[in-house]
């Protein structure tokens, strides 16, 4: 039984008894290849979350919990105290503050590691609006620039984000660290047979009449802001190395470039900045219209 005061309440919580490890056994193994290791993630069908706003997100948006991590040797902030208290989980574990510091991927040891169960890869999870926006990450090879594009799609709006092809793991600790949290909000949905994604796309086309595919380019193409986003659209992203694969480029209704000045030495934007530009535009144009 755990108490803890909140607030002039006390919380008295009936959770299991945390398994205490003191050494790298087969328990702590687990920990160590959910971090570290793609296809054993996939194979637990679970991931491995740090930090305090991941953590907060992941059960605010309803994530199965499976685990939680924290050691008995660290004095317990109240924040990671109430955690471990209220949410329900299936077995928690105790670490020594060796073993948690080198789990831990900060240099200020976490108090609080959790493990999360992984959502499945269904386009019907995507929730759409009246005038949806959406986008496609084609081959993703960056862990960083994906984690960020999900944190650019949550501030500004896009509904869903889809990742195409073959790509770095959406579920790596980088990819969640550098989204700050987003990564809980929107939906993503992993599609590596392009003929489901294009399935995915008519079906789409058959609800939006005026549905946009809009492939995006470093070529001399159509200005963003000269296109009429205000209705139903679709970004196509390409890879941070070979951009837009010619199956995509093919589709797209209308391909598209952020100008840059005539003076500038860069020949292209980061894929990460170039989405938040193009989605930041599409809600401008949406705003003034309202």
């Amino acid at each position: 039984m755990r108490i803890f005061l909140k607030q002039n309440y006390i919380i008295m919580e009936d959770n299991m008894q945390a398994q205490k490890i003191y050494s790298k056994n087969t328990a702590y193994q687990k920990f160590e290849v959910l971090k570290t290791n793609r296809n054993k993630r996939y194979k637990y069908n679970e991931f491995l979350v740090e930090g305090v706003r991941n953590i907060k997100e992941a059960i605010r948006n309803n994530w199965t919990i499976v685990s939680l991590i924290y050691s008995f040797d660290m004095k317990l902030s109240d924040w990671a105290k109430q955690t471990i208290a209220e949410v329900n989980t299936e077995q928690n574990f105790e670490l020594t503050l060796d073993l948690m510091k080198e789990l831990s991927g900060k240099e200020d040891t976490s108090e609080l590691l959790a493990i999360v169960k992984m959502r499945k890869d269904i386009f019907s999870e995507i929730t759409l609006s009246e005038n949806p926006l959406l986008a496609i990450f084609d081959r993703p090879s960056n862990k960083g620039n994906l984690g960020t594009l999900i944190r650019s799609c949550d501030s500004l709006g896009v509904e869903g984000l889809v990742i195409s092809g073959h790509g770095v793991d959406l579920y790596d600790p980088d990819v969640i660290s550098s989204s700050m949290g987003s990564f809980f909000k929107v939906p993503v949905v992993r599609a590596t047979d392009n003929d489901a994604v294009e399935a995915w796309i008519t079906n789409l086309r058959s609800q939006f009449l005026n549905l946009q595919l809009i492939g995006s380019t470093a070529h001399s193409e159509k200005a963003i802001y000269e296109i009429d986003l205000t209705g139903p659209v679709i970004f196509m992203i390409g890879n941070e190395t070979d951009g837009l694969s010619y199956h995509f480029n093919e589709i797209s209704d209308i391909m598209t470039t952020i100008p840059m000045v005539a003076e500038s030495s860069a020949s292209s934007f980061n894929v990460a900045c170039a989405s938040t530009v193009m989605f930041y535009e599409t809600t401008r144009q949406r705003n003034i219209q309202k």
